[in-house]
């Protein structure tokens, strides 16, 4: 018993004690939002959340959150579709047995599935976490992944603007496994993603585009935002798109409208 005791003493110790008030400066508050609504294989949510637990196992990720000013990040993991549920609270990462504990906690817990697809209500839920943590940090992120638009709740674009007005950023991981779009998917997701999800300071998005890319994807992903790396918003490896001309603006309802088509069928 003595030494499960020993950890959590010295994390208490290193947070300022059982009863302190006083928050905790960290290098980023970082909020992961992931898909898991109806519109995901199952298949694909045991490689995602494999991918996730795998990156915080990894030394890169281990050096990355090493490697701030302060050497300490805060994280928190949170499950989504029309509604987002917390899945592992947040948690203080300094260094490898941290961020493995916090892949261990993350993976003993059972897979859900959440219907309909509202990246509105995430993006709030991801500002009510921030305003009730712990930690302090002028670098706050969601890193909100996903496989279709926003269908359910406030419009994803206005969302967007209230959350980086509060100084938060909105990195984008668009999963677009499928070869055909269906009656809730749409073509060109990282389009819908970098025109109304992301946003913000050093905002940036990786798609995945197959099922075996989701590991590279999400520990690439964390390891730029953990490490505070600057990189275009399109992306690692995708050059900046032509700007789309006057009076055809990027149609960032489509998700509503294919939700109102489906319930009139």
């Amino acid at each position: 018993m003595m030494k499960r005791r020993w950890p959590l003493a010295a994390a208490l110790c290193f947070l300022g004690g059982a009863g302190s008030a006083e928050t905790v400066a960290v290098d980023l508050e970082l909020v992961i939002a992931v898909d898991v609504s109806y519109s995901m294989e199952m298949e694909e949510l045991r490689v995602q959340r494999a991918g996730y637990v795998e990156a915080f196992r990894s030394q890169e990720v281990i050096k990355a959150l090493r490697g701030g000013p302060r050497g300490r990040i805060a994280v928190t993991y949170v499950e989504w579709g029309g509604k987002a549920v917390q899945v592992v609270p947040w948690t203080l990462l300094h260094d490898a047995a941290s961020a493995r504990e916090f892949a261990e906690t993350l993976q003993r817990q059972p897979l859900r599935r959440i219907a309909f697809t509202s990246i509105s209500n995430t993006l709030a839920v991801g500002r009510t976490l921030f305003r009730a943590s712990p930690f302090r940090t002028s670098r706050r992120v969601i890193d909100i992944s996903g496989d279709g638009p926003n269908n359910a709740g406030a419009p994803a674009p206005l969302a967007r603007n209230n959350t980086i007005a509060t100084g938060i950023t909105i990195d984008g991981l668009p999963v677009m496994l499928r070869s055909a779009p269906d009656t809730a998917s749409i073509a060109d997701l990282d389009v819908y993603y970098r025109e109304c999800v992301i946003g913000g300071p050093g905002s940036f998005l990786l798609k995945v585009k197959h099922i075996d890319e989701f590991a590279a994807a999400i520990l690439a992903k964390l390891v730029i935002e953990i490490s505070g790396l600057k990189v275009s918003r399109y992306g690692l490896d995708e050059p900046k798109p032509s700007p789309v001309q006057y009076g055809q603006p990027y149609n960032c309802f489509i998700g509503e409208e294919l939700q109102e088509r489906s319930i009139g069928r």
